[in-house]
Formats: C-alpha cells, structure tokens, sequence
C-alpha cells in the first residue's frame, strides 16, 4: 500500500496537478490541512481515498479540525498541528500523541518537512508542497509505503528531485 502525504498548498493546486502526473496513483492521499478551498480539486485529481484535515488558513472549511483512522495495524492521529505548537518544537504534539496511544502523529503547519522514528511514536510532517521554508525551499511530500509484512517506510520526496531517505530530515531514534 502506497499513501502519498502532504500539506500546506494554500489554494495553489498546481504542483499537486503535477505531482499526480508525474508520479504512480497512491492507494491515499492524506493532506495535513491549509487547503484553503482546494478539497474538491485534491479529492478529483488524487482518485483515490484521500483523508483530510483543516488548518489555520481553512476559515469556512466544513473539514474536521483532527481525524484518527488506521493504515494497515497502525493507528494514525491526523492534525494541522498549529495547536500544539510545532512551530516552535514537536514535543508537545508527540507526547499528545502517546497520550491518545496512536502509533503515528501525521501533521503540518511548519512547511518544513520531518520523519522522526521514535520508540513510542513516529512524526511525520511532509512540509509544504506549495509555498516550502526549509533550506533550498523545494516542494515536498512523504511517501508511506507498507511492505508485505505491514511495516511502515517513509520517504521524502522533493518535486523535481529525487527522494531522500536519510540525511539531517530523518532521524531514527
């Protein structure tokens, strides 16, 4: 099973046009929020089940503020994550995290992408696929992708570039 992730496009659907051009249709697309009107292009265009969340920008969204569901055996907590402070740190929204016994948190918010594989919890934030702030400010996603076994692995992907799966991003703890 292959679920594409991402967040953060702010109304600018174009790259996400793209991205479903250049790239294998996922199984899900799970958009972390900041939508910004764009739910019904992203649901048409993703043509599969997409899960998805409101963020601070989705004034007059109908969209759930959070959402919980399973992929696979794992249980997955979606939120923006504005509430909980990742701007400044994650800790607060991992620990929220352990405290709803969830396996992994998926968020945004940041436009800064992060796959962090703890012990008790796993973080993921595919940055901003429109408008990024991390160094070299490219475009990004996170591909999950459960093996034969059922076991979770995370890639981040930069539209244009190739993936990355390790380096200062991604850090098993």
């Amino acid at each position: 099973m292959k679920i594409m992730i991402i967040s953060d496009t702010h109304g600018k659907h174009e790259n996400f046009i793209e991205l479903m051009e250049q790239t294998d249709r996922p199984d899900m697309v799970i958009h972390c929020g900041d939508v910004e009107g764009g739910e019904y292009v992203i649901s048409e265009c993703a043509g599969c089940p997409v899960e998805m969340v409101a963020g601070n920008n989705d004034f007059f969204s109908m969209l759930p503020r959070e959402r919980e569901f399973y992929i696979g055996d794992y249980k997955v907590w979606l939120t923006h994550g504005h509430s909980y402070h990742v701007s400044m740190e994650n800790t607060t929204i991992k620990r929220e995290a352990v405290a709803k016994e969830v396996d992994i948190v998926i968020y945004g918010h940041t436009h800064r992408p992060v796959i962090e594989k703890e012990k008790e919890i796993i973080a993921i934030n595919p940055g901003s696929l429109s408008y990024p702030r991390q160094e070299g400010r490219r475009p990004s996603y996170v591909m999950m992708e459960l093996d034969q076994n059922g076991k979770a692995h995370f890639t981040l992907h930069f539209l244009h570039q190739e993936s990355v799966n390790a380096g200062k991003v991604i850090r098993d703890k």
